[in-house]
């Protein structure tokens, strides 16, 4: 191959883009310029090629988004189609009168041979394909192709908030719900697009009935008029040629049309088209029996060929016999390994030791025993305890915090429908849920529209509405929030371990987050631990932070506050407060609203309130207030905050470092969502708004 055109390949190799301009500016070509025979032949090949790459690639892709570009080949291969139509029918018009290879030896064999020089049977055969083609696999395509897009499009709202139910569960992660959303917008554009490209090959078969009726007309007036043939040999040898060129257009056509079929009809079948369809219909080894005791029959019967019939026969009752016996062995298997686990029950279930018995759980979730297939049986919605592990991996994203497992058992003391939480053994919270409902959440209280008992979600107390779970998508529809009974558990439980996450962070846990999770920090731990603090020291600040909802996620900048705070104080209060001073860009961060970090700030009055009332020095501080100034503090603290909560507004409370904790054990009382900072805990880069005093 010349040097120059095979850079030309490789250059179209790299270059997709390229390769697919130069093929339509190709069949862009035929359209306009005359090409000769073993062009044609070429063309004709590469189509019935296409064609079959087409077909054996849609019965072996798992799903149909993989073949996603499906509406776009099949309009190629229809334009190539209709090129190739138009090129042979300009040769058959031109050089018919030359012979049956006039056209190129593909057509002049399918005239031929497929059709034995008989114009009646290729004539019969072409309008046999074109009513398979046309009227039943494209038509059956199409509406299948309809119904899905019309189907893929009302459920995308529903399949919308269920990708939504399962990020604000944890059990996804933004990326992963980016991905899902991107597949459901794909689906159903792949259903619409395919139910528009159904279209193309019904006018690819108007087209070529057309294109044969001129072929045949045309091609029987030139003979006769232009090249002097007898009328007879005229029709015969026009006719063969334009049912052999209709042969040859019909069958890439008719192959394409079976794969659009098996594209869209494979909507409900996961895997590969033929180990599904194996797999599923190997199900029922009875149906082979029947079917081999049937065609026994029909062997059997006078006037009936023995040989089929016998031969189907005795295929399909091997076949059952196959599958029964596969079907027993896995029976067997099955018994097997139920035996296995029985014994491996039995034999764990020994007298359980004292110890075990006074150990507490830290977190526990009893349920009760209509509750059960929640973690048993999990086919409506995941189970119970994949969302509890999603939630402990979303604790530890979110506060660097390893939550310890949670123990999840039931108890045939509650209603069946009813659930309790404990925090280390003792009762946080309860609550009833109905596992054959689902959870519409109603904050305004006002009519929805929708059949269901009134009731109030069990986390906030909100009003809710149990609904049957028919009307998901009536209420998705409608905008309105509809949770599952597991994620109503699952927030409930997030809820009580953000309100206990400090008292849950006990010394164990402290010393495996040390040595175990920041293995990185091991010179530092090493250097300040125990010749400086205590582990239970690095535990109390750590429980510090946790109780206002800071991340411990950055332990190696934790640990350098603690040892330069060491030297100075041994007072934990104001070593936290250090450490939150080395926080600031997190604290900062977490806080940023907007643009900005909204604040509200102490008027000097109260300043030097709170300044002149702490009495003592180094672990002796305390706050020692006149109660009618709490009092008049806190009244004035709410008023500020009511007001900007009309506002839509929630500011964080700012003070000087030195009256912080005791600002802070203050408000915790009453408004314990407030976030105090001090000055220092403000970064550099961050910006500040201001809306208004506490005085």
């Amino acid at each position: 191959m010349p040097p120059a055109i095979n850079t030309l390949f490789q250059r179209m190799g790299l270059n997709r883009d390229l390769a697919l301009a130069g093929a339509v500016i190709a069949i862009i070509a035929m359209l306009i310029l005359p090409i000769p025979g073993w062009l044609l032949d070429m063309g004709l090949a590469l189509s019935i090629t296409v064609s079959v790459m087409i077909l054996m690639t849609s019965l072996f892709i798992e799903k149909p988004l993989e073949l996603s570009a499906f509406p776009t080949i099949l309009l190629v291969a229809t334009m190539l189609r209709l090129g190739l139509n138009l090129a042979s029918t300009r040769l058959i018009l031109t050089h018919g009168h030359e012979g049956p290879d006039a056209a190129g030896g593909v057509i002049g064999a399918f005239g031929e041979f497929l059709m034995g020089g008989d114009v009646i049977i290729g004539l019969t055969i072409f309008m046999i394909l074109i009513v398979i083609n046309f009227v039943v696999i494209t038509k059956g395509a199409g509406r299948i192709a309809e119904v899905a897009a019309r189907f893929s499009l009302d459920s995308m709202p529903g399949k919308q908030m269920a990708i939504d139910a399962d990020l604000s569960a944890g059990m996804i992660d933004e990326t992963q719900a980016k991905e899902r959303r991107a597949e459901v917008e794909a689906e159903s554009g792949f259903y619409g697009s395919m139910d528009g490209a159904s279209k193309f090959v019904k006018g690819d078969a108007v087209a070529g009935l057309l294109i044969t009726a001129v072929n045949v007309i045309v091609g029987l007036l030139v003979g006769v008029t232009s090249h002097g043939l007898p009328i007879g040999e005229a029709f015969h040898t026009y006719t063969v040629l334009t049912a052999g060129d209709g042969l040859v257009s019909q069958i890439p056509a008719l192959i394409i049309s079976i794969a659009a079929g098996l594209l869209v009809s494979k909507g409900g079948i996961a895997g590969k088209t033929g180990a599904a369809l194996g797999d599923q219909l190997g199900r029922y080894p009875k149906a082979f029996g029947m079917v081999s005791f049937l065609m026994g029959a029909l062997a059997l019967m006078p006037g009936l060929p023995f040989i089929p019939f016998a031969a189907f026969s005795g295929a399909a009752g091997y076949a059952a016999w196959k599958m029964s016996k596969k079907a027993e062995a896995k029976q067997v298997m099955e018994r097997v390994t139920a035996a296995q686990e029985q014994a491996a029950v039995a034999s764990a279930i020994v007298e359980q030791p004292i110890s075990e018995t006074l150990a507490i759980d830290a977190v526990r979730i009893e349920i009760g025993y209509a509750l059960l297939p929640m973690i048993n049986e999990a086919e409506r919605e995941p189970r119970l305890d994949d969302q509890v592990r999603a939630l402990r991996r979303q604790m530890a994203t979110d506060f660097g915090f390893v939550l310890p497992s949670v123990r999840i058992i039931d108890n045939m003391g509650l209603q069946p429908n009813e659930y309790v939480i404990t925090i280390k053994e003792t009762e946080a919270a309860r609550g009833n849920i109905r596992l054959d409902k689902l959870l519409l959440i109603n904050p305004g209280g006002a009519p929805v529209g929708l059949p269901g008992e009134t009731t109030r979600e069990p986390v906030f107390g909100l009003p809710a509405l149990w609904i049957d779970r028919e009307l998901r998508d009536e209420a998705g529809f409608r905008g309105l929030t509809v949770v599952e009974c597991g994620t109503i558990i699952t927030t409930h439980l997030t809820e009580l371990v953000k309100d206990n996450i400090a008292d849950l962070l006990s010394y164990t846990e402290t010393q495996k987050l040390l040595t175990e999770v920041h293995k990185d920090s091991e010179k530092l731990v090493a250097d300040i631990i125990p010749s400086k603090v205590s582990i239970s020291s690095v535990q109390r600040i750590l429980q510090n932070l946790l109780s206002e909802g800071i991340s411990i996620r950055d332990v190696p900048t934790i640990l350098e506050g603690i040892a330069e705070a060491a030297p100075l104080t041994n007072n934990l209060t104001q070593m936290t407060e250090h450490v939150r001073s080395r926080l600031a860009r997190q604290i900062s961060a977490s806080q940023v609203r907007g643009d900005a970090i909204p604040v509200v700030t102490l008027s000097p009055e109260w300043d030097q309130a709170f300044a002149e009332s702490i009495l003592g020095s180094g672990d002796e501080r305390q706050l020692a207030m006149a109660p009618s100034m709490l009092q008049k503090f806190i009244a004035s603290t709410r008023e500020t905050y009511d007001r900007l909560a009309q506002d839509g507004e929630i500011p964080c409370l700012l003070t000087s470092p030195s009256i912080r904790p005791f600002v802070r054990s203050i408000i915790e009382r009453v408004r314990p969502a407030t976030v105090v900072m001090s000055q220092n805990e403000i970064h550099a880069r961050a910006r500040i708004r201001a809306l208004g005093t506490i005085g």
